[in-house]
This record gives C-alpha cells, structure tokens and sequence, in this order.
C-alpha cells in the first residue's frame, strides 16, 4: 500500500469532529471562519448544514460530524464550532474545533486501507503525541453523486438568493 503525498507544503489544518482527531491538507483550506447562521432548507439532508452567504455566493456546508457517522441527532454546534471554507470557495466543512495548524514531516505519515473508510476519505494517518489522527482527503469526502446533489442544491440556494433585494 502506498501512502499518499503529504501536502507540499507538509502544513495540516488539526480539526476536532465529534471528538475525533482528524486533519486536512492546509492547501485544501481558504479560510477558517467561526460559526455563522447558515441558511439551512427543509429536507436539505442531515449531514448538509446549511449554506453560507459569502459574498451573495451560496455555500454548502457540510457537517463532517453527520457525514462521516461520528454523531447521531443533529446538534446545535457547540461554542468553538468552525466552518473551513475550502480553497475553491465552492463547498465548506462545519467541525467542532479547528485546533491548529501543524507542520507534518513525511515520516510521521502511516498508512490506512482505503477500504476502511467511506469511499477512501481517510487518505492516511499522522503520529502525533502517540496517538493516531485520521488525514481526510477533501477529493474523496463526498461521492460523485453527493457532490452532484449538493451542486444542485447550491444553485438552489442561490437561485432564492438572487430573489431577494439587495442589502
């Protein structure tokens, strides 16, 4: 099993999701943002937050929790909660923490079997302080057929949006 390339920059945003460890390639990120009221439309799904108005650009969220079946009910998210926007600004991912922002030597990385994780969403590990934190590969988090589904619903979104007068 080969392990996937550590992001050039070997920088990794260390997120909490429902209490578990995990981290994303910092290239992935555009910014972090703390918790917005997002827009969220009846029967949007569980693990679809809701969408961010940025810029009048409708944002989905996803709710990493919800999505990779680390939390049952939706809660409200907690105090620290987080939305990282991804780099594309086109989708964004609500966690209950980002805790920091680490620089990962290649040795540190240990292999996963993809077939362990939804779709292979969990690219590898990182040995940290003798514990294990997952490494999400944002390419593989949703399924093409998700990722056509939340397109479809941001055109929504943004369609009521842009029916609305301006602030």
């Amino acid at each position: 099993m080969t392990l996937p390339s550590p992001d050039a920059s070997g920088a990794y945003l260390l997120i909490d999701v429902a209490g578990t460890p995990c981290a994303l390639p910092r290239a992935a990120a555009g910014e972090i943002l703390p918790l917005p009221d997002l827009f969220r439309p009846p029967a949007s799904g569980a693990w679809l937050a809701g969408f961010l108005n940025l810029g009048g650009e409708a944002v989905p969220v996803v709710d990493l929790a919800q999505l990779l079946g680390l939390r049952g009910a939706t809660p409200e998210p907690g105090l620290h909660a987080h939305i990282v926007l991804g780099r594309d600004r086109d989708l964004a991912y609500l966690v209950d923490r980002v805790t920091d922002l680490v620089g990962v030597a290649a040795e540190a990385f240990r292999p996963v079997d993809p077939d362990r994780s939804l779709n292979g969403c969990v690219a590898a590990a990182i040995e940290r302080g003798g514990r294990l934190v997952h490494v999400l590969d944002p390419a593989r988090l949703l399924s093409a057929e998700e990722r056509m589904r939340v397109e479809a619903a941001a055109r929504a979104a943004a369609e009521r949006l842009a029916a609305l007068p301006a602030a």
